[in-house]
């Protein structure tokens, strides 16, 4: 084999980001009607659409060395709120009901347990590897019921770097005890998943299954594509 394991970005690899997201919206939103509206009340879709699109924006900053992932996870509910017409004393609440609904959000990418059984049954190590907070990120591999195709889970906020900053890649590599040419990086984002890797001497594959501009649309394809 020329890999001895596969490193998988979580959301948008693994996990469907945008009926993820929109779950654990709608499961918290309504801690919002107990606090006072100011202005024209927003509501439903668009509600949800002007939280994705903030916290989108943010985190595509943080992509580019803005901000933090810590950062940002505090950055988009203060601004959603604002925003949205809320008063600061519902930030707090919002997003620790956010949060707790995130953690049990688990739709699957189409593939993804007939992916990861393929690849285990190859022999190769599998992790996980992504920015988030580590325990909400295992939370929802585990309510997937995916958790266990993984030796481990490198997680931004666990290892102390976000991705792509090429000591997440330098640490998960060390606590692996691979080198990087033994591991092939998986992952949705150019900047943070591809780039990052690369940067740090692995291999790729660039999973864009909206777009399909990346190397493969389809999450089995990585194992003919690569001769896995």
């Amino acid at each position: 084999m020329k890999y001895k394991a596969i490193f998988l970005d979580i959301d948008d690899t693994l996990l469907d980001y945008v009926p993820c997201c929109r779950a654990a919206f709608d499961a918290s939103a309504g801690v919002l009607d107990e606090f006072e509206h100011r202005g024209r009340k927003i509501e439903g879709d668009e509600l949800f659409q002007l939280f994705f699109d903030i916290a989108g924006r943010l985190f595509s900053e943080a992509k580019h060395g803005k901000y933090t992932i810590a950062e940002v996870m505090d950055l988009y509910p203060k601004e959603f709120c604002a925003t949205a017409g809320y008063p600061p004393e519902a930030v707090e609440p919002f997003t620790h009901a956010f949060r707790q609904a995130w953690g049990e959000t688990h739709a699957l990418v189409p593939e993804t347990k007939e992916t990861l059984e393929a690849l285990r049954d190859r022999g190769y190590r599998l992790f996980a590897a992504s920015n988030s907070f580590g325990h909400l990120q295992r939370s929802r591999l585990q309510h997937a019921g995916i958790l266990s195709f993984f030796e481990d889970t490198y997680i931004s906020m666990d290892i102390g770097y976000d991705k792509p900053d090429i000591r997440f890649f330098e640490e998960a590599l060390r606590r692996c005890g691979l080198q990087p040419s033994e591991v092939l990086m998986v992952g949705d984002s150019m900047t943070t998943d591809i780039l990052g890797a690369r940067a740090a001497g692995m291999d790729t594959c660039f999973f864009d299954r909206r777009e399909g501009r990346g190397d493969i649309l389809h999450l089995s394809e990585l194992i003919t594509k690569y001769n896995l």
